[in-house]
């Protein structure tokens, strides 16, 4: 019997049985018909959040980062890059601290930017800084 995990849509961020088998087969939202990983950061928010976090078998990983952020702008491509080398195993997802302070909030973030990890639900680890894409993808793998 084949095993599977719920990953959520980046794009109308409802949950699809995925084969674990076929994660990286370019699969598409059976809801949207968008594909599942296309190797970009998801845009997270106050209304998709939770639903990326609790309903998703795949780690996340979270940049909390704002506009006007040097280091966040400066670490972007890198995070962005880090997105195509570790989907499917983990899904990467941006949180503009600006535009949902009430997440920056509940998360108590304090510098940004912060990188943070979540699985099955609970934040596990914390990166506060910008890394450079190496260090980011290592720091990632090391909790596969």
């Amino acid at each position: 019997m084949s095993t599977s995990k719920i990953v959520v849509c980046p794009h109308c961020h409802r949950p699809n049985r995925v084969p674990e088998a076929r994660l990286g087969d370019q699969g598409r939202c059976g809801h949207c018909q968008q594909i599942l990983f296309d190797g970009t950061p998801t845009v997270l928010t106050v209304a998709s959040f939770d639903r990326h976090i609790e309903r998703s078998e795949l780690p996340v990983v979270v940049d909390f980062w704002a506009p006007w952020c040097g280091p966040c702008r400066a670490m972007a491509p890198a995070f962005a890059a880090a997105a195509r080398q570790l989907e499917p195993a983990f899904r990467l997802a941006k949180v503009n601290t600006e535009e949902e302070p009430s997440l920056a909030a509940r998360f108590a973030i304090r510098s940004i930017p912060t990188l943070a990890l979540f699985r099955q639900g609970k934040e596990v680890a914390r990166q506060a800084g910008a890394i450079d894409g190496a260090s980011l993808v290592r720091w990632v793998r090391s909790f596969e």
